[in-house]
This record gives C-alpha cells, structure tokens and sequence, in this order.
C-alpha cells in the first residue's frame, strides 16, 4: 500500500508591520484553493524591517517621513490599498499611528505551535494593526489576540516578562539575512527554491506544483 506524499513545507519569511505580506499571505491562501489536492504544512518566520525601533515603538507619521518623505506617503498608502482591495483586505492606515517593534509579536508566533494556529494568530496579527490600527508592540494587546486564538494567556504573559526566545527570534531573522533575504515576504517551498515578494496566487501556486512533480536545485 502506497503511504501518502509527506506535506509540502512553505517557510514564509515576514514581518507583521508589512503590508505586502498580508498581501502575499493572502495570495498564498488564494494558490492553496488553486492547489486543493496538496497537502501543505506553512511554517511562519520572522523578519524584521526596522530592528531599530525602540520597543515603545514610534510615530506613524514621523517615521514614514522620515524613511520615505512626507509627499509620497499617500501615494505609496494608494498603491498598497488598491492591491489589497484585490484580495480583500481594507487597509485602515488612517487608523495606525505607530511603528511598533515586532520582537514581541514574532515571540508569539513562535509560540503558536501548529500551522493552522499559527496562520490564525498572523492573520490576527496583520489585522489588528492594518484594520483596527491596533499597537501590536503592546503585551496587552499581544495578550488579547493570543487568547482569541485559544493561547494561553498566563502563559504567554509569563514568557512576555521574560526573554523567553528572544535570541532564538534574533538568530533566525539574522540566518535569513545571511542566506540573502532584505526584503519580505520571501516564500521558501519545501526547501529547494524560493519565491520572493508578494507574487500573485498562479505563480505560487507554480511554486507547489513544482515541488510536487519533484525535487529541483532551482531558485526562483
């Protein structure tokens, strides 16, 4: 009797104060329906844009002017929200008035064992701080979208006071840099080649079939 194919592994490198990844997470969702037969297993990993934001984090306004000039936020806001309205995301950047430091939040996803809950504490993630413009540096709002997805609250606050992992977070974002990633998302597939940026659902949906049909050396 013929054992069942192992799953497909996707590593998809981001960080949730990207809006491209929330883009490219759900065009990810949108090549999986494109793929209903494969059996995939999507391992969440940490990046970060801007390590240097203090953990109370910063300014919205101030820190996007500063990093891009203060006459082409809008128009970059524009572009980012049209893409998003083509896969059902309604960026509230109205809303988001700070730049927060993700250490924390890839903490917690680390912590969410399980593809299926870790793909559910990320979506949550890029949600509460795109559409609800939430600060997703802040333990207690950290705390709040840990329960929502079934989390242990006294546990992960416990871990949160402490240095639980940080340098684990630290040396996987830092192997990533190594290994050439400087911008996010960055989709590794079963880890023989790698897709980045937020590409569209068919050409990710590409990336799995090629797994499928076997294993190659190529980068895409």
């Amino acid at each position: 009797m013929d054992q069942a194919p192992a799953p497909v592994t996707i590593d998809v490198v981001s960080d949730v104060v990207c809006p491209w990844c929330y883009i490219g997470k759900r065009r990810l969702e949108a090549a999986l329906k494109l793929m209903p037969d494969v059996e995939v297993q999507v391992q969440w990993r940490p990046f970060q844009l801007d390590p240097t934001i203090p953990p109370g984090g910063i300014d919205r306004i101030e820190y996007l002017t500063r990093k891009f000039g203060a006459d082409k936020i809008s128009k970059i806001h524009e572009h980012i929200g049209a893409a998003g309205r083509e896969v059902g995301i309604d960026f509230q950047f109205e809303k988001i008035t700070l730049s927060p430091n993700t250490l924390d939040a890839h903490r917690l996803i680390r912590w969410a064992s399980g593809s299926a809950l870790q793909s559910e504490l990320v979506e949550s993630l890029f949600s509460a701080y795109f559409i609800e413009g939430r600060d997703i540096g802040d333990h207690e709002v950290l705390l709040d979208l840990a329960s929502r997805v079934g989390m242990s609250v006294d546990r992960v606050r416990t871990m949160l006071k402490g240095e639980a992992d940080v340098e684990s977070v630290v040396d996987e974002i830092g192997t990533a840099v190594r290994l050439g990633v400087s911008g996010v998302p960055f989709f590794i597939f079963a880890n023989q080649f790698a897709v980045p940026g937020a590409q569209s659902a068919e050409v990710l949906a590409s990336a799995i079939e090629r797994v499928v049909k076997g294993p190659t050396n190529d980068v895409a």
